[in-house]
């Protein structure tokens, strides 16, 4: 029941993070990327704060240097990298390419997951692997002997990609640092409360460069659909995604999440198509349908893992 429950967690988490590919594009270069995510960022700590109330303070007292440490590594790469990549790949490639691009994740993320979680690789999940791999080709036109991509249009999918791998590895640490604690026998951190100083801390790796992008005058010439939209940006992007993102993370195995994350690729393709009027090929959407094959057996089902297998595992990694 309670992986039932993380399954719809982490469903709901990557539906909300799909829209992020779409929302992007709203802004028509009218604002900065770091602009963009300081601001969202903002807006999504005005919600938490009030929700995490003495829960935040408490926390804060009673968090490691090691866990200090893990919630700066998911901060940056899961919201100040990833969204770098994604919105500077954005202004040179589509919207529906880049929703199926980001559909590595469930790759990356399992063979993080084996080299850093020790986590087992089976032949099922190489398939899956295969499959990411292959589809990710196909819509690079790589099998094809037609026009090629400019090079322009290559770098755009190439920043997706590594914006997918950013998400990955903000993937592995947010597992890491949930089996620490059921191994060290401590009360995990409440999703609201780790949100709220995940979200915290991107925004302080975003303010500097924000500097930069004369925040304050291009905030004053954006018009409704752009504040619309960095309010969609961070209350629910960001906010509601990422709790959605730690209550699942708890009850589920990384390869499991990895799998599910295949409802962001796949959304941001149906709402490329239908709200933006973008054209998805055959390869395109061949390439999907190989990406959510391999999501599909990367995360078949997973036997239970006991306490006394993630200390073993944790002693592994720390090896």
């Amino acid at each position: 029941m309670e992986r039932f429950k993380g399954m719809v967690y982490l469903f709901c988490a990557f539906s909300f993070a799909g829209s992020s590919v779409i929302a992007a594009r709203f802004f028509q270069s009218s604002l900065g990327t770091f602009t963009i995510s300081a601001v969202s960022l903002l807006l999504a700590l005005l919600c938490l704060l009030p929700l995490s109330g003495k829960k935040l303070m408490r926390t804060i007292r009673l968090l490691s240097a090691k866990e200090w440490i893990v919630l700066t590594y998911q901060a940056l790469f899961g919201v100040f990298l990833f969204r770098m990549f994604l919105l500077y790949g954005l202004d040179k490639t589509s919207a529906a390419e880049a929703g199926i691009l980001t559909g590595a994740t469930p790759a990356v993320t399992v063979l993080l997951a084996t080299v850093l979680l020790k986590e087992t690789m089976d032949r099922t999940k190489l398939m899956g692997i295969v499959s990411t791999v292959a589809g990710i080709l196909l819509i690079q036109d790589v099998f094809l002997f037609g026009d090629r991509f400019s090079l322009s249009h290559t770098v755009g999918n190439v920043l997706v990609l590594l914006a997918a791998v950013s998400e990955s590895l903000f993937n592995v640490f947010s597992r890491s640092g949930a089996v620490a604690s059921v191994i060290a026998e401590k009360e995990s951190t409440h999703p609201v409360v780790q949100t709220t100083l995940v979200s915290a801390i991107a925004l302080i790796l975003c303010l500097i460069p924000a500097i930069f992008e004369q925040p304050i005058y291009s905030l004053s010439i954006i018009g409704w659909k752009e504040w619309l939209t960095l309010i969609w940006y961070g209350p629910f992007v960001t906010a509601l995604a990422f709790i959605f993102w730690y209550a699942g993370i708890k009850r589920c195995h990384v390869s499991t999440a990895a799998a599910l994350s295949g409802m962001m690729p796949f959304s941001a393709l149906l709402l490329s198509v239908w709200l933006l009027g973008e054209h998805a090929g055959w390869q395109q959407w061949s390439g999907g349908l190989l990406v959510i094959l391999g999501m599909v057996l990367i995360g078949r089902e997973q036997p239970s893992i006991t306490r006394r297998e993630l200390a073993d595992r944790e002693l592994l990694i720390q090896k």
